[in-house]
């Protein structure tokens, strides 16, 4: 005689039950908690939490620059914030983790759906229940004739795309399969945003560049200002081409209404790439794109005052437009011209361009964008040459350190005013400065992300599965025909689907051969009669 089932556990010493390896135990039960829907939800939820911070604190990955402005302005939240890597929310180790156990929690929670979705299709509708008088919706009718109403019922059933399982004791039908479809497609579409994301930040790139109307730029990482590519991008073997701003129009609202808003913004550049070379229109919203799929945007622009200046030899030790960064709506600008080569005495001037000028007790100011009468107000600095450190320092800020601000005939700091073709001699010979005109400069950001192709498809498709998934209505019906009755059911495999009891009506019509018009009358049991 056997062992009890209750002693077939025991293990051969006798001491208690048999268990498993405790680490393969452990395994077995972190992968379900990590694939279950609660917790890929829990993570989704993580995934936004964590990008609030990236949202509203500058990032080194998108503007190094602010980055520094932000800091020299709030030093005390940076002491906080900088610890916490607060500036790199996108590449800390933190979301990568979150982002990694996202992928393979919708992964670990798709495949066996998968699997169980094949299952089902394969298998045929459920046969007859015993009682079709229990179901949520039912109806019945005396039949005159049983002959073809089993056929009849199943030609109906196949012309609503309902599969057909046909038995001695009736017809079964299902629809609605593709709805679990639709939201495995949505699922996996997640799966291949998350992938087209990665893709482009660890093979991709963005930059910016300043470039000068007239003038262009290479694509090549020593010409950007600021530059940030993925960690498997090689960026010595970046897409060969080049881009030159041939002009640049800005035009802005005149009238009294809106007066000094944006109308307009565009360029024309010429590209030289795999392709060849070509001229294009570059606006806002409307970006270049090269041969090899990199993308030029326009994302700002400004004033390039130009201008010459002479050193105390009398030689040319500057000449050229200067970029300067807008400080208002009306385009009131600060920059600094920096003459290192200038003798005997290096030169750098402080200067503030207008683009219409207008000077009231309050200084001057610019009352609209557009260079209508341009002015630039700056003051002079000199000093001793210095020695070239190789140190890079900002284009946009002066360093007074050796210099010393140039005065004027009564012991003031020098200040001067100037009008497109100006100009002022420094006090004691030592240079010159003259305001030949201005041009326009526009920042361009060049980037190339792989993975958007990949995730634009597959957030179409996602969105396509997910309204498969909640528009199909999976429907089960049966018919029943016997002693000269037709019995008819049906029940919605989802809730609030609706439409189920006139659905089945229609089905006894065509069972019965005749329409169904009299009135329903329900029975003791909750079925409902109906006589033709």
């Amino acid at each position: 005689m056997g062992l009890p089932v209750r002693d077939a556990a025991v293990s051969a010493t006798g001491t208690g039950p048999r268990r498993g390896n405790p680490v393969a135990e452990f395994g077995r039960w972190a992968w379900g908690q990590l694939t279950s829907m609660r917790t890929a939800l829990f993570l989704l939820f993580l995934l936004a939490l964590a990008a609030i911070p990236g949202s509203m604190i500058p990032q080194r990955s998108v503007s190094p620059i602010t980055v520094i402005d932000f800091k020299k302005a709030n030093p005390f939240w940076d002491t906080v914030l900088e610890p916490l890597g607060m500036y790199d929310v996108y590449t800390s180790p933190m979301f990568s983790a979150v982002y990694l156990l996202l992928f393979l929690s919708l992964i670990g929670c798709i495949l066996p759906r998968i699997g169980k979705y094949l299952r089902a299709v394969r298998k045929p509708p459920p046969r007859l229940p015993a009682r079709i008088d229990r179901l949520a919706e039912n109806a019945s009718a005396d039949l005159a004739d049983e002959t073809g109403a089993l056929d009849r019922a199943e030609t109906w059933l196949r012309s609503k795309r309902y599969r057909v399982l046909r038995t001695d004791d009736g017809v079964s039908a299902e629809r609605g399969y593709s709805r679990e479809a639709g939201n495995l497609v949505f699922h996996l579409s997640l799966v291949a945003v998350l992938l087209g994301l990665a893709w482009s930040n660890l093979l991709g790139f963005h930059g910016s560049v300043v470039v000068v109307e007239g003038r262009g730029f290479a694509n090549v990482i020593t010409q950007f200002d600021d530059f940030t590519s993925g960690v498997l991008l090689d960026t010595d073997d970046l897409e060969p081409f080049r881009v030159t701003v041939d002009e640049f129009t800005a035009e802005f609202e005149t009238s009294e209404v809106q007066r000094g808003a944006a109308r307009r913004f565009d360029g024309m550049v010429t590209v030289d790439d795999a392709a060849g070379t070509r001229q294009q229109l570059l606006t806002v919203n409307e970006p270049v794109s090269t041969a090899g799929g990199t993308q030029v945007n326009l994302i700002g622009h400004g004033y390039a005052p130009s201008f010459t200046v002479r050193d105390g030899n009398g030689d040319v030790a500057f000449s050229g437009p200067v970029v300067f960064l807008p400080q208002d709506g009306n385009f009131a600008s600060v920059g600094v011209i920096k003459v290192p080569d200038a003798r005997p005495y290096r030169l750098a001037f402080e200067a503030f361009f207008f683009p219409t000028a207008y000077l009231d007790e309050n200084g001057p100011q610019s009352v609209f964008p557009d260079a209508l009468s341009p002015e630039v107000y700056l003051n002079a600095w000199f000093g001793e040459p210095k020695a070239e450190t190789g140190i890079p320092e900002s284009i946009y800020v002066l360093d007074p350190t050796g210099l010393q601000q140039a005065m004027g005939d009564n012991g003031e700091v020098l200040r001067a005013r100037l009008m497109p073709g100006a100009g002022i001699e420094l006090p004691d010979g030592v240079g010159s400065i003259t305001f030949d005109g201005w041009q326009r400069w526009v920042k361009l950001q060049v980037s190339d992300t792989p993975g958007n192709l990949l995730t634009l498809i597959a957030i179409t498709i996602g969105v396509a599965g997910l309204c498969v998934s909640l528009f199909v209505r999976p429907r089960r019906v049966f018919v029943r025909v016997a002693a000269g009755r037709a019995d008819v059911g049906g029940l919605d495999r989802v809730d609030a689907a609706g439409g189920l009891d006139v659905e089945v009506a229609a089905l006894l019509a065509a069972v019965t051969g005749k329409p169904v018009e009299a009135a329903k009358v329900a029975d003791e049991t909750g079925s409902e009669e109906i006589t033709p």
